[in-house]
């Protein structure tokens, strides 16, 4: 047996398909990609080298550009109102003493839906003349608004969506954080004085920076990736107002046959992400020490 395992053959054996699976899926997937980036390709016929024509057409494109404003808006509303709401709920549940386990599997039962039936069942709540929300500000004299199909409500109305998925995955992993505190922390705290409000600002949050770091980067990449719940509550309508860089690349390959320039649009979306998130690593996360309880 000892053998068997000192033969440099028996470890290429297990590491050899799994490189191979590897390669052939992703690897080269991705490889493919960036060569038809720089191509006038329609899917069917050959495709044509054009250099940097394609990301330059994007980089001139206006309805590039407001896909891109529209993922800075989920970038902006993920990291200052999303982030803070998933600190304030599972803030809130670490200090309920029954039913917690309850809590924390209602809370987390969104993420684990289809994001098609999560578009779908909001698209049934946003319903202008038999929507549930509208039926509730009517009670209050409001007249309908047409949540899906006005541009000034649309990303809004996305945005609150996409949100309510996703957040009860975040607030596991904060909820995972606190919980970790050890408790002798805040009952000292509760001894000197300190409310509830105190502990957690003074000692609750502090000590969880490192994964509100980690949930505001994954919130970053999630809002950059954004496309399924557009595409199923909007598409990208109205007007564009609720097009993003991910949809807008999809229009383009497969509506208009642009595989060329989709898929320079998906280049750019992986570039972006990828700046996206160094940059926050080197200016906020690697500020982020261990923190030793």
């Amino acid at each position: 047996m000892n053998h068997t395992m000192k033969n440099p053959a028996v470890y290429l054996m297990f590491i050899v398909p799994s490189i191979a699976l590897y390669f052939l899926f992703f690897i080269y997937p991705m490889l493919t990609s960036v060569y038809y980036g720089f191509t006038d390709w329609n899917g069917l016929e050959e495709p044509r080298y054009i250099g940097f024509d394609n990301f330059m057409k994007a980089f001139e494109d206006l309805d590039f550009w407001n896909a891109v404003k529209n993922n800075v808006y989920f970038i902006l509303f993920s990291v200052f109102i999303q982030v803070p709401l998933i600190i304030f709920f599972a803030i809130l549940i670490s200090g309920v003493k029954r039913l917690q386990g309850l809590y924390k599997t209602t809370v987390f039962m969104p993420s684990i839906l289809s994001t098609a039936v999560i578009g779908i069942l909001w698209g049934f709540i946003f319903e202008p003349e038999i929507g549930a929300l509208n039926k509730f500000l009517g009670m209050f004299g409001i007249e309908p608004i047409y949540w899906l199909a006005d541009e000034k409500w649309a990303m809004l109305s996305v945005l609150v969506t996409n949100a309510w998925q996703w957040m009860g995955f975040y607030i596991v992993l904060v909820l995972a954080a606190i919980l970790a505190i050890p408790k002798e922390l805040g009952e000292a705290a509760e001894i000197d004085g300190a409310n509830y409000y105190q502990r957690a600002t003074s000692i609750t949050i502090p000590l969880i920076k490192p994964i509100i770091s980690v949930v505001v980067m994954l919130s970053i990449a999630g809002a950059m990736r954004v496309i399924e719940i557009v595409l199923v509550m909007t598409n990208g309508g109205p007007v564009g107002a609720t097009e993003v860089m991910a949809s807008y690349m999809v229009t383009r390959a497969i509506k208009y046959g642009e595989y060329g320039f989709g898929t320079a649009l998906s280049i750019l979306i992986f570039v972006i992400a990828l700046l996206l998130t160094a940059l926050f690593q080197l200016t906020v996360g690697r500020n982020q020490e261990r923190i030793e309880y």
